[in-house]
C-alpha cells in the first residue's frame, strides 16, 4: 500500500544548491522507501496524510548515543572526561539491572524520536544490551548498537575478560544483526579499555559479519596522554594498526589529532561524530571540524551521552556545532547548510544506509515540523540549524511508519516511562552508593 504525504514544503537536504530551498510537493513512499517526489496522482488505494503548512525533512542521524546513560542525566555534571568516567558513569553503569536498562533505552528513545532522531549509532554498557535492543524494536527506531568492550582492569570493575567480551558481542550479532530495522555494531569502548588482542578480534569478526565497528577517540588531553603512555603512538594511529580504520568505523569525537591522524582518517576513509555539546560540557575541547572537513575527513553530528550533555536534541548540536567554529575561525566557518547536512545526510553515510536525503530510493526517515514554532522567516537551512527545537516536531516517521507525534511516542504511553525511568534510578543509585 502506498503512501502519500501532501500538501507539504520539503527541504530534501541533498548535496546541490537546491537541496537546502523549500519546494512544495507531494511525497509517496511504498515498503518503507520513497518512490515518488512531485505531483502525485491520487490511486485508488492510497493512504494519503494532509500535511499543508508543515515542512518535511529527512529525519536527524545521530551516530554516537548512549542510551543505557540516559538515567544519569544531572548525576556526573562538572566533572572531567576520565574522573567523570571513572567516578560516576562506571559506577553507575554497572549498578545497571537488566530491567533499568530497558528503562533508560526507552526513556533516551522517547526523547529523541519526539525531537525528530529516526537513526542512531548506540554504544551500551558490557551487559544487559538485549534491553536495549527490545526498547528500541517496540518504539520502532533505527539502531545500531553493541554491547561495550572493556577487557582492561579499571578502578570501577566494570569490564570482562577478552573471551566473554567476544562471546557476548558474537551473541548479540546472532540474535539483533537483521535485515530490518535493527543491527549490530562492535563497540570496543577505548583503547585504554581494551587490549590489543580485543581490538584485532573485534575488527576481524565485525568484518566477517557485515557489522560497523564503534569507539570513542582523541576526547581529551588526559586520555590521549594515556594512550600514549600504553602504546607508545598516537590513538589514531593505534587505533588503525588494529584493525579499526576504514569507511565501516565510527569514532566519536577525535579532538586532539596529529596532522598525521588527520591524513590517516581521510586516507582510510574512516568517520568522525562530532558531539559539541558533550565536549564542551565536559571541557574537552573543539573538534576542528572545518580543517577536518576540508582534508576530506567524513564528519557527522550527535549527542553523545545524557550525563555528558543532559539533552539528546539534534537541534541543539547543530546550533552549537555551528556557533562554536564561528568562534574559532570567524563567521560562516560552519555554514547552516552544511551543519543540517552533517546532521541528515552525513549521519546515513557514516551508518551506511540509504537515509538523510529526500530522494526517490531513499528509506522514509522524516520529520515532520511546523514552521511557525520559532520561525520568523530566512532561509530555511538557518530556521532548522538556529531557530528550531524539538518543540517544532509535529510527526516522526521511520520506515515509512509513523512513530512519534505531538511529542508521543506511539507505542509507549508517556507517564509510564517516566514512571518506569524513576523507580529504575532508585535501584542503579542505591547499588552504586551514588
Amino acid at each position: 500500500m502506498r503512501t502519500v504525504l501532501r500538501g507539504a514544503e520539503l527541504l530534501p537536504c541533498t548535496p546541490s544548491p537546491a537541496g537546502t530551498r523549500l519546494v512544495r510537493a507531494d511525497l509517496a513512499f511504498v515498503a518503507g522507501r520513497v518512490v515518488a517526489i512531485g505531483d502525485v496522482p491520487a490511486e485508488p488505494d492510497d493512504v494519503s496524510v494532509d500535511l499543508r503548512g508543515r515542512w518535511v525533512l529527512p529525519g536527524f542521524v545521530q551516530p554516537h548515543i548512549h542510551l543505557v546513560q540516559t538515567l544519569f542525566r544531572g548525576l556526573a555534571d562538572d566533572m572531567p572526561l576520565m574522573d567523570w568516567l571513572q567516578n560516576r558513569i562506571w559506577p553507575l553503569e554497572r549498578a545497571h539491572d537488566v530491567d533499568s536498562v530497558y528503562a533508560s533505552a526507552r526513556l533516551g528513545i522517547h526523547e529523541l524520536l519526539t525531537g525528530g532522531t529516526t537513526a542512531i549509532l548506540d554504544m551500551a554498557t558490557v551487559s544487559h544490551t538485549d534491553s536495549v535492543f527490545h526498547a528500541a524494536r517496540e518504539a520502532g527506531i533505527r539502531m545500531w548498537c553493541g554491547s561495550a568492550m572493556m577487557d582492561r582492569d579499571n578502578l570501577a570493575g566494570l569490564g570482562t575478560t577478552l573471551d566473554v567480551a567476544m562471546r557476548t558481542a558474537n551473541d548479540l550479532a546472532d540474535r539483533w544483526h537483521g535485515p530490518d530495522l535493527l543491527k549490530y555494531a562492535y563497540a570496543p569502548r577505548f583503547v585504554p579499555s581494551c587490549s590489543d588482542e580485543l581490538l584485532r578480534a573485534v575488527a576481524r569478526e565485525a568484518r566477517l559479519r557485515g557489522c560497523l565497528l564503534h569507539s570513542h577517540a582523541s576526547e581529551n588531553l588526559d586520555e590521549v596522554a594515556l594512550v600514549r603512555s600504553l602504546t607508545g603512538t598516537d590513538n589514531i594511529h593505534h587505533l588503525r594498526e588494529q584493525g579499526l580504520s576504514g569507511a565501516d568505523v565510527v569514532l566519536a569525537h577525535c579532538i586532539h589529532l596529529s596532522e598525521s591522524e588527520i591524513e590517516s582518517l581521510a586516507l582510510t576513509r574512516t568517520h568522525v561524530a562530532h558531539c559539541p555539546s558533550s565536549n564542551q560540557k565536559l571541557a574537552s575541547g573543539v573538534c576542528q571540524v572545518p580543517e577536518l572537513m576540508a582534508r576530506g575527513v567524513h564528519v557527522s553530528l550527535a549527542a553523545d551521552g545524557a550525563p555528558c550533555n543532559n539533552r539528546l536534541d539534534a537541534f541543539a548540536e547543530m546550533r552549537l556545532a555551528a556557533l562554536i567554529q564561528g568562534t574559532r575561525l570567524g563567521a560562516g566557518a560552519l555554514p547552516a547548510p552544511v551543519v543540517l547536512r552533517m546532521a541528515t545526510a552525513h549521519g546515513a553515510e557514516a551508518l551506511g544506509f540509504p537515509g538523510g536525503e529526500l530522494a526517490v530510493g531513499k528509506v522514509a526517515d522524516l520529520v515532520v515540523l511546523d514552521p511557525d514554532v520559532l520561525w520568523t522567516g530566512g532561509e530555511p537551512a538557518s530556521a532548522v540549524v538556529y531557530t528550531m527545537d524539538p518543540r517544532a516536531v509535529r510527526q516522526t516517521w521511520v520506515g515509512g511508519r509513523k512513530v512519534a507525534e505531538d511529542g508521543r511516542v506511539l507505542a509507549w504511553d508517556s507517564a509510564e516511562t517516566v514512571s518506569l525511568s524513576r523507580g529504575s534510578l532508585g535501584r542503579v543509585r542505591a547499588r552504586a552508593a551514588l
